[in-house]
């Protein structure tokens, strides 16, 4: 399979902010066999969760940014803060020059 160019990752990450996290996630593992997660839901800030996932075959690394929802609600006396996909960053790896 070929590297993936500008204008294919560029779709792609409008195609991905468009859908859930799980959806998100489950969508890259399936686009590449040799996937790898480099790190999941890491707090990069107070309200946003980062993952990323590096995808060799594509010469694309995928970034998944979650940030806090507006309806934190309070349930049975705790808070839950939901999170929701906000962005989606798409880039080239060092050997894709395309």
């Amino acid at each position: 399979m070929a590297y993936l160019n500008l204008q294919e990752r560029t779709k792609l990450a409008e195609e991905l902010v468009e859908m859930s996290f799980n959806r998100a996630k489950g969508r890259l593992r399936r686009l590449d066999p040799k996937n790898r997660m480099a790190y999941f839901r890491n707090a990069q800030s107070p309200t946003t969760l980062h993952t990323r996932f590096d995808l060799p075959t594509l010469g694309t690394r995928v970034t998944l940014v979650e940030g806090m929802g507006e309806g934190d609600s309070k349930r049975a006396g705790t808070f839950k803060s939901e999170y929701k996909l906000v962005q989606v960053e798409v880039e080239a790896l060092a050997d894709n020059n395309t």
